[in-house]
């Protein structure tokens, strides 16, 4: 492909990298009608990762987003390979095989995931397998799924196909040129510097791939991807080409993919082995400057584990030459989920992180990234997906290698509910930890946290008949009912240190909350608001509590995952006139909760300050003293009881814990861990940001219209009121299901009658009500009492929408008097 001759002088977006993701963004961004838009690469388009990758392309994915995203991907290589440029799209169909009864399980449970997302995936028996791929064998094979729609395409041929599109919508493309650095002008991008001269701009995007973490070091940006070797080989031919292909063979058992290639075979995998590439000093990625279009040197050592499994699963392999190894550094991610979207640095985007998946992903990462970039917002729920996510300890490049190369080498492991990753821990702990380890606490991890799921010291007061039939039972431990119940009857003790804790202050903190919350801000010292942040389109993107604690000073409390993010998007809106300080302050307060009836009874003796209803109300904070340590309370809840969340400094953590656990004897309070919060959140019909809660839903949709000031000008409000106006269509509702141990655990189709008309967010067990509990997105005309099914693991459970909150409708026990 020609390259434009002169660099010009200024463009409004500049996009660095051209594999497949720069190409697809560029290709997008000309189809919005952007025109002044450079691409640049060091060395030829492709020259990175694009060439070598190994080009299937699978649809369905965990997520509705990325399913979404992959599925475009394939329609647009389809219309793609009917122009001037085809980019080798096969629409051969996929296999993925299931070798163990657990991955027979998952294999269904992905068929019910993609009756909920509209893709024609069905089940299979090994030998209806075999009929479509004649060259494996069945051994060990209990079955598997297909669909039709999945395939393959060149790598290369798509990069340039995108690029050929980019041109014709008026991109200029100019290779060999080497970025040196990156300017900013107050705080925003403005001028990016090459070895072919420099182009002042309004945005950059780092679409470089492996060198993605590189490039954004120039803006002291982090982009925690780890460069991995990966290999695959390219069979001698193996078949005659007759007109027909054989469909994409996955068998994740054995930890092996295959395609076509020609009329040989093209075979990888994830070994358990693997192997980071070119890593300097503190285990940073230090590519050399001249690798452009090369390889690795084969590993066979290394492979064999793979070439033992493949021969195994198609025993010609054991037989066919080798054409060549093709050993390839790919860029991956700790969550093996892509890096997308606007960094700290306004107008700084990231489109990298692609995780070997990326050219399934690249059409769909193209629209997304053009939409976000032309209007300033993700076009749909790419919250998962989004840099921002990661938070402070992804700087490190030791913890940023540990948790990818364990990524890496359970790619193909099983993903079951509560699975826990061991790498990178422990590494952020509560005061209390130790505390926690002498009770036998199970701990989970989130953004580097150690929270406590449960205590196994409590078993025995629970009930083991309760346990859930199949995965929904993985993680589970009879501890959580008791702490459930204790809560309910008694009172519990929850750790929340966790929490992200934002600061916002100064004299123009007042009207930046107000303006991108929901709800009415301007309440009087002490008051708690319970609030969303909403996008233009009226989506929820950040889901909170703000305290006010001084005129000018604010604290938001938000769910652990999230404080990264919603950090971002305060400081995304924030002035640029100094006019208001936000401040990541997590780590400065340990968080506790006392939940429960007897909670005012236990924490009474403890402090000087009134607790009673009128003297503090819910919804309201105090400075007070708890015991000796200096506190300030929240009455809130997250669990539908009487309680407070007391917050200190963290020095005071373990004194405060002490002094709260040892008056609550008396009182049969017992230590519960976030498990137990999730069943008691579920039967009051709490939400959960992430699931309940997206970008894509809105407030009324999401059953918080409590929540929208009906007096104030707020970020989404004009698109709020349009939803509203034109009918709110789908509400999230609760489900009660009738199969006592049959519990949801997220995604799965709900159908009335036979037609699927939702899918589950989340899931769970209400030790309460004895009930399993789902909540689904469903048509906002469903009466209470309709009768529904959810499908688990090919079985269709049967269920009644119900009125929520399951547990104290009325709230009187939130707010009780005594």
């Amino acid at each position: 492909m020609a390259t434009d001759r002169a660099l010009p002088a200024r463009a409004r977006i500049v996009i660095i990298g051209g594999g497949v993701g720069g190409t697809s963004i560029a290709y997008h961004l000309a189809k919005l009608g952007e025109r002044e838009v450079l691409l640049v690469d060091r060395a030829e388009l492709t020259s990175g990762s694009t060439f070598h990758s190994a080009g299937l392309v699978g649809q369905l994915r965990a997520d509705p987003t990325l399913t979404r995203m992959n599925s475009y991907s394939a329609q647009l290589y389809r219309e793609l390979q009917q122009g001037e440029h085809p980019p080798g799209w096969v629409e051969c169909g996929g296999i993925r095989l299931a070798c163990t009864p657990d991955r027979m399980a998952e294999v269904r449970r992905q068929i019910g995931w993609a009756r909920a997302f509209g893709l024609p995936l069905e089940e299979i028996s090994a030998e209806q397998a075999r009929e479509l791929f004649p060259l494996m064998s069945t051994e060990g094979v209990l079955g598997g799924s297909y669909l039709a729609t999945d395939g393959y395409v060149d790598p290369s041929q798509l990069a340039y196909s995108l690029a050929a599109g980019a041109r014709a919508g008026g991109v200029r493309i100019h290779q060999h040129t080497r970025v040196l650095g990156i300017d900013t002008r107050g705080g925003r991008v403005c001028r990016v510097r090459t070895d072919q001269g420099e182009v002042e701009c309004e945005i950059v995007v780092n679409c470089g791939g492996m060198y993605a973490a590189e490039i954004a070091r120039m803006l002291d940006v982090r982009v925690p991807i780890v460069p991995m070797s990966h290999q695959y080989v390219v069979t001698e031919p193996v078949r005659e080409r007759d007109g027909t292909h054989l469909p994409t063979l996955r068998d994740p058992d054995n930890l092996v993919y295959w395609r076509e290639e020609v009329d040989g075979l093209l075979m990888g995998g994830y070994e358990r082995d693997s192997r980071a590439w070119s890593l300097g000093r503190g285990e940073l990625d230090a590519i050399p400057a001249d690798f452009n279009g090369r390889l690795l040197a084969a590993d066979w050592e290394r492979f064999a584990e793979i070439t033992e499994n493949a021969q195994r699963r198609v025993p010609v392999m054991g037989e066919l030459g080798i054409r060549k190894l093709i050993n390839g550094p790919e860029a991956f991610t700790p969550d093996n989920e892509f890096c997308l979207g606007e960094t700290e640095v306004p107008g700084f985007f990231v489109a990298a992180g692609f995780c070997a998946h990326g050219i399934a992903g690249a059409g769909g990462i193209g629209r997304v990234m053009a939409e976000w970039i032309v209007s300033g917002e993700a076009g749909m729920d790419v919250s998962h997906m989004d840099i921002r996510r990661f938070g402070r300890q992804y700087r490190s490049p030791a913890y940023t290698l540990a948790k990818v190369t364990e990524n890496y080498e359970t790619y193909y492991d099983i993903p079951f509910p509560h699975r826990q990753r061991s790498a990178g821990r422990p590494l952020r702990v509560s005061p209390v930890y130790n505390w926690h380890v002498q009770q036998q606490a199970q701990f989970g991890e989130k953004s580097g946290w150690e929270r406590v799921d449960y205590y196994q010291n409590n078993s025995y007061l629970g009930d083991e008949l309760l346990r859930p039939a199949g995965w929904a039972g993985m993680g589970w431990s009879p501890a959580i009912v008791a702490e459930h119940r204790a809560t309910r009857t008694t009172a519990g003790l929850f750790d929340e240190s966790s929490f992200a804790k934002i600061e916002v202050s100064g004299p123009g903190a007042l009207g930046l909350l107000n303006w991108l919350c929901a709800n009415e801000i301007d309440r009087p010292v002490g008051t708690v608001i319970y609030t969303q942040a909403l996008n233009s389109r009226g989506g929820i993107e950040c889901d909170f509590t703000v305290t006010r604690l001084e005129p000018e000073l604010f604290r938001i409390v938000t769910g652990t995952a999230y404080g990264s993010r919603d950090l971002a998007w305060l400081r995304q809106h924030a002035p640029r006139d100094g006019s208001v300080r936000i401040a990541d302050v997590t780590g400065q307060y340990t968080c506790f909760a006392l939940w429960g009836p007897k909670s005012r009874e236990i924490l009474a003796p403890l402090t000087p300050s009134s607790l009673d209803n009128d003297d503090f109300p819910y919804m309201t904070a105090r400075s007070t003293t708890v015991g000796d340590v200096p506190v300030q309370a929240l009455r809130v809840t997250f669990v539908g009881e009487l309680g407070w969340e007391l917050y200190c400094s963290a020095e005071y953590g373990a004194g405060l814990w002490t002094s709260l656990w040892e008056n609550g004897q008396e009182h049969g309070l017992l230590a519960a861990g976030y498990k137990a919060i999730d069943s008691l959140r579920l039967e009051k019909g709490y939400r959960l940001w992430g699931s309940d809660l997206t970008p894509d839903h809105n407030p009324y949709e999401a059953g918080l219209g409590f929540c929208v000031s009906k007096d104030k000008q707020f970020l989404g409000r004009d698109a709020l009121l349009a939803a509203r106006e034109r009918g709110i269509s789908r509400r999230l509702r609760c489900l009660v299901l009738a199969e006592e141990n049959s519990v949801p655990l997220g995604s799965e189709p709900v159908r009335v009658g036979e037609e699927i008309l939702g899918r589950v967010t989340t899931g769970g067990f209400g030790y309460t009500v004895n009930k399993p509990i789902a909540y689904a997105y469903l048509p906002a005309e469903l009466p209470e009492g309709t009768e529904v099914s959810v499908e688990l693991f090919g079985q269709w459970v049967p269920g009644t929408v119900t009125r929520e909150p399951l547990v104290d409708p009325k709230g009187i026990r939130i707010r009780s008097k005594v």
